[in-house]
């Protein structure tokens, strides 16, 4: 194992701590926001870069994946997460929205790198990413007004140009890279963003954390109020895949990308989102922020333990 995967961890902590802070320096604080979406864009365009676009279509077939990961994203989770939320937030009607946003937008772009970490099918994992992002799109006002019933809008023309901005350019770029370079050179610049995808997630995470670590700062109460309910659905969840996925015999990888594509959350479009519909209202925005912080090194670890399972043979065992 190189160097640099055995600091993975050390890397996405120190991210986040040096984010925190240096957020007080408001030149960094200033302008950080604005390369959150370059950093994930270049840590996307390296994942692009590596999956072969021939292998998607077989990716979209597997409709046994596709079916077990909608069910638990769009319909066990929401009714889970308000379950929570009512369990640990009802006092604090912002907190709970900013958690319910979390459990119900699947991440689209980090979730990616995790499932690289542990083993997992990329090209099955890329193909649940615009089947996701289509249903949050569409459910996420659907359930607020649903649970919340809530007046507030989304604005849709932001949501559009951030997904236009952060997936669908660095596609495009990807795929046009294939093509205009030889077997060589294409190789080589996927070699080095395969080798450093870890740091252009750290200087994203890095980026989230010092545009909003003043606003965290201002609301710690608020950790220790979102961390049971967030800890009781990534534990949950996690028992829940390692358990379909046996039932259903999912192979290794299968299994793996399905744990990463349930429990990783798309908090900095969920972010974005909540700061364009309910202006005002920061405690929204802060269990967004306080999300990461949690969420990030729990998939570290999940990571990890995802790959014991395969490593300790016990994945397969538990199928017979």
């Amino acid at each position: 194992m190189e160097l640099i995967e055995k600091l993975e961890p050390v890397i996405l902590l120190s991210a986040i701590a040096i984010g925190l802070i240096l957020s007080n320096v408001d030149f960094l604080a200033d302008n950080t926001g604005n390369l959150i979406n370059l950093f994930l864009c270049l840590m996307l365009y390296g994942l692009f870069l590596e999956v072969p676009l021939k292998d998607l279509k077989k990716s979209f077939k597997n409709v046994k994946f596709t079916l077990t990961s909608l069910i638990i994203n769009f319909i066990w989770t929401p009714l889970f997460g308000y379950f929570l939320g009512n369990l640990f937030i009802n006092g604090n009607v912002d907190i709970f929205i900013g958690f319910f946003m979390l459990i119900l937008t699947p991440c689209t772009d980090w979730y990616l790198v995790f499932t690289k970490m542990a083993k997992g099918d990329l090209n099955l994992s890329l193909s649940i990413l615009p089947i996701n992002l289509i249903l949050q799109i569409i459910l996420l006002p659907v359930y607020l007004i649903l649970f919340f019933s809530s007046g507030n809008s989304i604005n849709y023309s932001d949501l559009v140009y951030s997904l236009v901005i952060v997936i669908v350019i660095p596609f495009m770029l990807a795929q046009i890279t294939k093509l205009i370079l030889n077997n060589d050179l294409k190789q080589k610049a996927t070699g080095f963003f395969s080798k450093y995808q870890i740091l252009f997630l750290a200087l994203a995470v890095f980026a989230i954390f010092n545009s909003q670590g003043n606003l965290l700062f201002e609301n710690l109460n608020s950790l220790l109020t979102i961390f049971i309910p967030l800890i009781a659905f990534f534990a949950s969840n996690t028992i829940i895949d390692l358990l379909l996925s046996e039932q259903i015999h999912f192979t290794y990888e299968e299994y793996a990308s399905l744990t990463m594509t349930t429990l990783a959350r798309n908090s900095p479009l969920a972010l974005a989102i909540a700061i364009n519909s309910f202006p005002g209202r920061e405690l929204i925005a802060i269990a967004l922020v306080i999300g990461p912080l949690i969420e990030l090194p729990v998939l570290y670890i999940v990571s990890r333990f995802v790959l014991y399972i395969k490593n300790s043979g016990l994945f397969f065992v538990c199928r017979l």
